[in-house]
């Protein structure tokens, strides 16, 4: 098959299979927050070095992403996506069985490691097989697997843990990454790197300034979701005063709105990349504020939250946006994007945190939420003035 095929049809089974390996990763990265008690009784340690799990994972991605994107820069992309998905496969295998805490820890930083190359490849496969001016629609329905797990797997493994064990949780997942692999094989296009780049290509990306402005809308407004998102329990029970049920109503609406606003946003980006995160981020720092007052009313809370979920739809767009002012380096850009991410997801938290130690509010973590979505829109502002005297079409696009 080609990575490019003419029959429209043809995409459906390979964006399908690619989406159902984010779905894994989304199953891998998420369920284990919610399971996190559950980690801490069976090992007989407090909740917070039991968090030392979901800092393994964070550490695995960011060492992963770049180094399994260049390492596999000349490998064909179909060949690499089964490498990371028996990786996978594999970490979560052993992450069912391990006998101590640390043993976990050091095999969830092994389930970190394919997570950013595995998107990055699976993206630039969608990139390669979309139409003229469909490519972000093509990544956003790749970057869907993950949306969904937040909806609907994350949900269903949280049950499974509550009333099984974690343990076996984890192991489903392994069994889902085995499942991938082989229909990898099956639908997923033969997709040969055509013009396979040096280590110094790759690397001479980062002296790309636009570059570097472009993925700091992730490193710095994406920080503004899982700011929110981290302290979003302790909101709901402490400030909404609401009971334990609804954590999972607002995570479930959190999911939804992200896959929603992966959907629209994609479409409008696909005529308006630029102009469409500029709005959304300064539409994100509006729904920051909001969500302070909204903590009172658990309905506001919901509809805030969906809110919030969207902004996530722009993560497609960000990496499409940087594939175009970047000619060469794709494997870089597209670990870049997932550090970014990953390190949003610790600056975001680690804010709200020096908040509330300060004596704040848990709900009072979205002025923090908006005033890192407010870095993001700077960001976007310092990419549109490059991009204008660069290529004034792209500028206004």
């Amino acid at each position: 098959m080609s990575a490019s095929p003419s029959n429209p049809s043809a995409v459906v089974w390979p964006i399908f299979v690619m989406a159902l390996g984010t779905f894994v990763l989304g199953l891998t990265e998420f369920s284990s927050m919610s399971m996190l008690p559950l980690i801490a009784e069976t090992y007989a340690v407090t909740p917070s070095m039991a968090g030392n799990v979901i800092s393994g994972y964070a550490i695995g991605v960011v060492i992963g992403a770049p180094s399994f994107m260049l390492l596999t820069n000349k490998t064909n992309r179909r060949t690499s996506l089964i490498i990371f998905a028996a990786m996978m496969c594999i970490a979560n295998g052993l992450s069912a069985i391990a006998s101590s805490l640390p043993e976990l820890v050091f095999y969830r930083v092994l389930s970190g490691l394919p997570h950013g190359a595995y998107f990055g490849t699976a993206l630039l496969i969608a990139a390669s097989m979309a139409p003229a001016g469909k490519r972000a629609s093509y990544m956003s329905m790749v970057f869907a697997g993950l949306t969904i797990a937040t909806i609907v797997g994350v949900p269903m493994a949280t049950l499974i843990g509550q009333n099984m064990s974690w343990r076996v949780c984890m192991a489903l997942v392994a069994a889902l990454a085995l499942i991938t692999i082989a229909l990898i094989y099956m639908f997923v296009p033969s997709s040969p790197v055509t013009t396979p780049t040096n280590l110094r290509e790759e690397f001479g990306v980062l002296k790309n300034k636009l570059v570097w402005s472009i993925s700091g809308i992730i490193f710095v407004g994406f920080g503004g979701v899982f700011c929110i998102y981290t302290y979003l329990a302790d909101t709901i029970l402490n400030v909404t005063n609401s009971p334990e049920v609804t954590i999972s109503i607002a995570m479930m609406m959190f999911g939804i709105g992200t896959t929603i606003g992966n959907w629209f946003i994609s479409k409008l980006a696909d005529k308006s990349p630029l102009r469409t995160t500029g709005i959304a981020l300064l539409c994100s720092v509006g729904v920051s504020v909001i969500y302070v007052f909204a903590a009172s009313n658990i309905w506001w809370l919901y509809l805030t939250v969906f809110l919030l979920g969207a902004s996530v739809g722009l993560a497609a767009v960000i990496q499409s946006m940087l594939l175009d002012v970047s000619p060469t380096g794709h494997a870089m850009i597209g670990a870049l994007v997932q550090c970014a991410f990953n390190t949003a997801n610790a600056i975001g938290p680690m804010l709200g945190g020096a908040l509330l130690a300060s004596g704040a509010s848990f709900n009072e973590t979205g002025y923090v939420s908006a005033m890192l979505f407010f870095g993001g829109f700077i960001m976007w502002a310092l990419s549109y003035l490059q991009l204008r005297n660069r290529n004034p079409a792209l500028a206004t696009s």
